[in-house]
């Protein structure tokens, strides 16, 4: 069964639960940061930070609006990643985790190149990449990822996959009897189905979710050559059964 996440923005009240549970669950070191206008903080994911809270800040009038937007890795069906990785240290568990074998990462940051959303990151102290793992060691024992444990409001909502989108779709339904229009259900059916959907108040631009997200050339290329290279194997293997058949007939013959 594939898990899936709702990271919903309507309901997050950017208390950061998340980003802190993130932490010390992964054992992930602290950071020292600057004051760059925004109590946002830090501003950026890194090889330390896999969980973050963004400080979306809107005009509406006279006022100002803030929306909290709680995001990590996305563990999408197509992750392109994982194909371009040439150490095979990127996996996915049985449940839809996609993670890193840190054992195994020789740090050659491809997949920082093909990431669409910019996810993983350099661990400056091991020279491996890194990033969220979807807590696979607690999710493989039964146990929601951290994030969503600490999560006071219900804007996290972890599950079967199919049972995060129903959730989704409820909420959804109920944000348009109450007249909003701008929403937007983010992450069903692009790069394979993403393992965390987004619940938006507005346009998925608005906070730095690419509308129309791809995996770049070169990670098709890698699965056209690997699909290619899996072809030409089992046609040789048939070829060389066959071969063997025919030589071991031709000899019975005699």
């Amino acid at each position: 069964m594939r898990f899936g996440m709702l990271n919903d923005v309507t309901r997050c009240t950017g208390c950061r639960s998340c980003q802190v549970a993130c932490k010390q669950w992964n054992d992930r070191k602290a950071e020292e940061t600057k004051n760059l206008g925004s109590y946002e903080n830090p501003f950026n994911l890194s090889g330390n930070t896999w969980k973050r809270v963004k400080f979306v800040e809107k005009e509406e009038g006279d006022y100002a609006k803030w929306s909290f937007f709680s995001y990590q890795c996305n563990h999408c069906g197509d992750a392109g990643c994982m194909a371009v990785c040439p150490a095979n240290a990127i996996k996915r568990s049985r449940n839809g985790a996609v993670y890193i074998d840190e054992k195994i990462c020789t740090g050659c940051k491809y997949c920082l190149q093909a990431c669409p959303f910019h996810i993983p990151h350099t661990d400056e102290e091991k020279k491996v990449s890194s990033k969220c793992t979807f807590c696979v060691d607690r999710i493989s024992n039964g146990l929601p990822p951290a994030c969503a444990k600490a999560c006071p409001t219900g804007a996290i909502v972890f599950g079967s996959r199919d049972y995060v989108l129903a959730v989704a779709r409820e909420r959804a339904s109920i944000l348009a009897e109450r007249g909003e229009k701008k929403f937007t259900m983010y992450g069903e059916n692009i790069l394979g189905g993403l393992g965390v959907i987004y619940l938006l108040p507005d346009s998925p631009e608005v906070y730095g979710l690419p509308e129309k997200p791809k995996n770049p050339p070169a990670v098709n290329f890698v699965n056209v050559f690997s699909n290619s290279f899996v072809s030409l194997i089992v046609a040789l293997l048939i070829t060389i059964g066959a071969y063997a058949s025919f030589k071991k007939e031709d000899k019975d013959a005699r």
